[in-house]
């Protein structure tokens, strides 16, 4: 193989840091996102929206679902229910489009659910609202041409924060008469496990500072029998510090003897973590998609398309 010329090498390298200066301005507010959501294909999967899984006007969710020709066969798909961040006080699964189509593009089904928000509604409710979600996509798995026996739940920054709590503390799945040893993993995404004392004031709010309850940390609830895990973050987030959550969250489950695995990424940032599932700016300083696809065990699956 010819080796780059300077110049082309200077212009890849270019791009690559002008890019990455882009991601984090698109990922930045609703508009931009809804842009970059606009440069993702819309035939790569297929769509169901506006599904309600609760009674209350937040409880909706979308579902994402490999196109048929996708292998693996339907039936022995993974299903993912994935959480979006913001504080606990905004976000809409509208706007995470990008991560549906990059998972069900290669053979996942995906449920993106909306959940109550702060301050309308504060700890509990947000994880009570995420179990309620986790337990119908339990449920309706293998409707959707998913493996009952393989759902997972996925959570970036406050949203990861909820996915642990699903899967570590039995008490919100056990309500709905379900467990969390009915889920195959979860995969936490620079989220917050162990925040307490509360500083930042959207928190505060979202978790009745200085009533927080010590148990409403997902590192409290780390047993022998919690679900496997993928811990991943940029290295240098400065939102959610990684040796304090990720760090702690992985020696727990480690000394529990739950196999964690732990990703950094040295030039991703907290936005761009979860930006960098997007296809036009998938290589961003990552890849992340790979270490997620092992995990699910579509490793292959990523390979054939050949990671786009």
């Amino acid at each position: 193989m010819i080796p780059p010329s300077p110049a082309s090498f200077l212009r890849r390298r270019g791009a690559f840091v002008l890019a990455l200066a882009l991601a984090s301005a698109l990922l930045s507010a609703c508009s931009p996102v809804k842009v970059l959501n606009g440069l993702v294909p819309t035939d790569t999967y297929q769509f169901q929206g506006g599904i309600a899984y609760g009674e209350a006007p937040r409880q909706l969710l979308d579902v994402y679902r490999p196109l048929p020709s996708v292998q693996p066969a339907p039936g022995a798909r993974p299903l993912v229910v994935f959480f979006y961040g913001g504080t606990w006080t905004n976000g809409d699964r509208a706007s995470y489009r990008f991560v549906g189509e990059a998972l069900a593009a290669r053979g996942a089904v995906v449920v993106v659910p909306d959940y109550g928000l702060s301050p309308a509604f504060t700890y509990p409710a947000f994880v009570r609202d995420s179990a309620l979600a986790t337990k119908w996509a339990l449920d309706n798995a293998a409707r959707l041409g998913a493996d009952p026996k393989r759902v997972y739940v996925m959570g970036h920054s406050s949203g990861g924060y909820n996915a642990a709590m699903v899967a570590l503390d039995g008490r919100w799945l056990g309500e709905l008469g379900a467990s969390p040893t009915q889920l195959a993993g979860w995969i936490g995404l620079a989220g917050p496990y162990d925040f307490l004392p509360i500083g930042d004031p959207q928190a505060q709010v979202a978790f009745n500072w200085p009533d927080t309850p010590r148990d409403s940390q997902p590192l409290a609830h780390v047993t022998s029998g919690s679900p496997r895990a993928l811990l991943m973050a940029a290295s240098k987030d400065e939102l959610v510090y990684p040796d304090r959550n990720t760090g702690q969250m992985a020696a727990a489950l480690r000394a529990a003897g739950v196999p964690v695995e732990v990703r950094l990424f040295d030039d991703l940032s907290h936005v761009t973590l979860i930006g960098a599932f997007a296809r036009p700016i998938q290589w961003l300083g990552g890849p992340v998609l790979p270490p997620v696809m092992d995990f699910l065990g579509l490793a292959s699956v990523l390979s054939h398309k050949g990671a786009r």
